[in-house]
């Protein structure tokens, strides 16, 4: 059986660059079709899938070829000097794997902003992703029973997205560097850029929990700790120090305190944070953290419905 090669977006500064991916035993195609309860063994499959350890990967960029081997869980990650200067924009790269018999090729991309002012990092459930996530029973059937083409997104989130993207820019072609950081796995990355291109949001690099590889791990899928997404956005500021960040969120989990925190690390770097309000009324302990940001001139928008965060945006100046 040949190893599989998955590959992820990646993303590079002025001195370094970041790729990663996966390297498979078995894995299996996402059916994206909702008929006969497929749509509910595709993404079950997601999590049965079996990772290959110690296993030799080689990234080409340029004229180099640079060896490493994949974590225990299948991972790997090159974090390389990058030794002159490269263009703006996405850009292409390539990995290659090698069996007894084969050679297997994957091309990605990664990112390397435009000079410019912003950074967005958004969280995905209930942010932009419709999913009920208090809800543990109905988050779990709509995932496995709604179809990622009857998946929906909130009212007025993909327009308020692309003008974020947009924003201070000139060049239809260039973009503001976007980031989703999820506590969902790695398991459902082809979902998730599926459902973003479906839905017109703005291509990002996708950051996600470690990979899960049981069918019993699917029902903890998204749960647990999620100090892994203050790492992965601590790392993100401390990676691009020059850009200023606008944050987006929710309230149905712990993203208003984990923002919080980034912001007192960097007081000077995240300008604007966003809070979806997804139950009836505001949170009390949401609305205190809210006001705390106001207070490290943070401008904070905790909001029902995107148009009103739409308007704010408008109202501080940071899209048109």
């Amino acid at each position: 059986m040949k190893p599989i090669l998955q590959l992820y977006r990646g993303y590079a500064n002025e001195e370094e660059l970041i790729v990663m991916g996966h390297v498979f035993k078995r894995t299996y195609d996402y059916d994206f079709q909702k008929k006969n309860f497929k749509n509910a063994s595709s993404i079950i499959n997601q999590f049965r899938i079996k990772t290959i350890q110690n296993f030799d990967v080689y990234l080409k960029f340029g004229e180099k070829e640079i060896h490493t081997k994949t974590l225990d869980d299948g991972y790997f990650k090159f974090c390389i000097p990058l030794e002159k200067e490269t263009s703006f924009g996405w850009i292409e790269y390539e990995v290659f794997i090698k069996d007894e018999a084969n050679t297997i090729t994957s091309k990605g991309t990664f990112i390397r902003p435009h000079k410019g002012q912003l950074g967005i990092i958004s969280d995905i459930d209930d942010t932009f992703l419709i999913s009920h996530t208090p809800n543990i029973f109905k988050k779990m059937y709509i995932l496995l029973f709604k179809n990622v083409n009857d998946r929906r997104v909130f009212k007025d989130v993909v327009q308020h997205y692309q003008a974020l993207s947009s924003a201070g820019r000139n060049k239809k072609e260039e973009e503001n560097a976007f980031f989703y950081v999820s506590s969902s796995e790695w398991n459902l990355y082809r979902f998730i850029v599926k459902f973003t291109r479906i839905h017109n949001l703005p291509r990002a690099v996708i950051l996600l929990k470690d990979i899960r590889r049981g069918i019993t791990d699917f029902f903890m899928s998204g749960r647990g700790n999620h100090d892994h997404k203050f790492d992965k956005i601590k790392h993100v500021l401390e990676f691009y120090p020059n850009l200023k960040y606008v944050l987006l969120g929710d309230d149905s989990q712990h993203d208003p305190a984990l923002y919080e925190r980034i912001c007192k690390i960097f007081p000077v770097t995240v300008i604007a944070v966003y809070i979806r309000q997804t139950g009836k009324s505001q949170k009390k302990e949401v609305r205190k953290i809210m006001k705390n940001l106001e207070s490290l001139d943070v401008a904070v928008c905790y909001f029902k419905h995107s148009s009103d965060a739409i308007t704010h945006s408008k109202s501080i100046g940071i899209i048109k």
